[in-house]
């Protein structure tokens, strides 16, 4: 009798294989933090509530893991590849649950296999809490429903309550656990764990509620200006843009679910649509309900490509349960399609020990897909020579983007706070803290750094300009961006403009 394969021992050798290749990624000397990371790095520092546009939880996993690790690269990023390593286990626990651990592994594989794991698994952003406790609470309350226990509803709110503290789109997690006991008949016997599990659910919101309450209610703005409702002049609605904003959100989706796995996708949404077994459409239910809402928006303005992706997990369980069921044929089509959309993202992360990246085109496509990633420490190295030798003393940094001003506390010798002037740009978590009209008339140095303006434009006026230079950071000998370098004595004058869209 031939030996059933240890599934579970496969699952973890090949997701402990790929954690381990984000970290040798996160430790490549020429890659930095994406400005994003940056920027809830920096938020770390400065711990509140809740921030203009996000809540607490990315700032909160920072704090922790850089108390341990220090503020690197890996401190910050050790997050998403850990959120990562959780979200294909909670794959992993639900299929085979559902259709044993074969299931679970296909399933497993399948997310693994998808742009939207790596994005969410390799930088730390707050899709990556959201995407772990969204998976975690489709599951958690799906074992409630299944077998009526109060506890799983419990957990289920637990996870949600998390996920809220990640990113409130969470909160969609409630309308389609909703229309699935409506769908299925069965919202009258779980009452009771339906509403215990929203109160649960919404003690998530507080952070947010607190913090609002007390800061004028900046970030519900901020959601409605993205939403396209408020902040600004209403525009009418150009029938161009809007096919080619759900042009570009639709073939955004498509391909960052595998382009490789897509016939397999098809056959299988197919299949799950003439059965309309229950487990499936509780899988697919909050995937296409989030794909839809936001395809209804990119009719009215333009659509991350990342937006919706914390909802796609249930889609490689559903996957994953029907590959076992397949032919040998389908099988090995859908194994080719995940070996290539591995691979990729492995060979393109790892370091050149091919060499393959040593040819011209293939430097120069790496270099514009990391350029967002590239030059940010060696640009706060030039500075730190400047301040060594120009012998400036408690001086100040400041820039025009909040991307800037976040990679340059992280990067800068002690890592100081850096400050935001504002030239133009719509609010940021910047105009909410402490600005630099405290260094009025004091005598101090302001140093300005900026890839966007080549002066202040009389936003600030100083005393004298002590030594500018245009600085150009490269990647593999490959020009990165101009960065404007101003080093200027004693702030006379300070005059942002004050943003009024959110």
């Amino acid at each position: 009798m031939e030996t059933e394969p240890n599934y579970h021992l496969r699952f973890w050798v090949i997701t402990i294989a790929l954690a381990a290749v984000k970290i040798i990624f996160t430790l490549r000397p020429e890659i930095d933090l994406f400005t994003e990371e940056a920027q809830y790095w920096l938020w770390s520092q400065n711990m509140a509530w809740h921030y203009y546009s996000k809540p607490p939880l990315v700032a909160v996993l920072n704090y922790l893991s850089t108390g341990i690790l220090g503020n690197t690269e890996l401190g910050v990023r050790i997050n998403a590849i850990v959120c990562g390593v959780g979200i294909s286990w909670v794959t992993y626990l639900f299929a085979s649950y559902l259709s044993g651990p074969k299931a679970g592994f296909w399933s497993a594989l399948v997310v693994q296999a998808m742009p939207v794991w790596w994005l969410a698994s390799t930088f730390h952003m707050t899709d990556s809490s959201l995407t772990f406790f969204w998976t975690l609470g489709v599951y958690l309350a799906y074992r409630g429903i299944r077998e009526g226990k109060t506890t799983w509803w419990i957990w289920a709110g637990i996870a949600t309550a998390l996920g809220l503290m990640a990113k409130v789109v969470m909160l969609l997690i409630m309308p389609t656990v909703l229309i699935f006991l409506v769908y299925t008949k069965a919202f009258r016997p779980h009452r009771k764990n339906f509403v215990l599990f929203v109160l649960i659910s919404l003690l998530g919101f507080v952070p947010a509620l607190i913090w609002n309450w007390e800061n004028n209610f900046d970030t519900f703005k901020h959601l409605a200006t993205l939403g396209g409702a408020g902040g600004a002049e209403s525009k009418s609605l150009d029938f161009g843009n809007s096919v080619k904003w759900f042009l570009e959100y639709f073939s955004g989706q498509l391909a960052i679910v595998s382009v490789f796995l897509l016939p397999v996708w098809w056959l299988c949404f197919r299949d799950v649509m003439k059965s309309r077994e229950k487990a499936s459409v509780f899988l697919l239910l909050p995937g296409v309900l989030t794909f839809l809402a936001f395809a209804a928006l990119s009719f009215i303005k333009r659509t991350e490509v990342n937006w919706p992706i914390f909802a796609y997990t249930g889609f490689a369980v559903v996957l994953g349960s029907w590959i076992v069921q397949q032919s040998k044929f389908w099988r090995r089509f859908t194994m080719v399609g995940i070996a290539l959309s591995i691979l990729i993202p492995v060979l393109f992360l790892l370091p050149d020990f091919t060499g393959l990246k040593s040819i011209g085109p293939v430097v120069k496509g790496e270099q514009k897909a990391l350029s967002r990633l590239s030059g940010h420490d060696a640009l706060a190295q030039r500075l730190d020579f400047l301040k060594d030798s120009l012998a400036l003393d408690n001086e100040f940094y400041f820039s025009d983007s909040y991307h800037m001003a976040s990679e340059l506390s992280f990067y800068l010798d002690d890592n100081p706070q850096s400050f935001v002037m504002n030239m133009g740009s719509r609010k940021n978590q910047f105009d909410l803290w402490p600005d630099m009209s405290q260094f009025l008339n004091t005598a101090k140095t302001g140093v300005f750094v900026s890839m966007n303006h080549q002066t202040m434009d009389n936003r600030a006026g100083f005393e004298t300009l002590i030594y500018e230079e245009i600085f150009i950071p490269n990647y593999k000998e490959i020009p990165i961006r101009k960065v404007k370098i101003q080093i200027w004595k004693n702030l006379k004058s300070y005059q942002p403009f004050v943003p009024d869209s959110y």
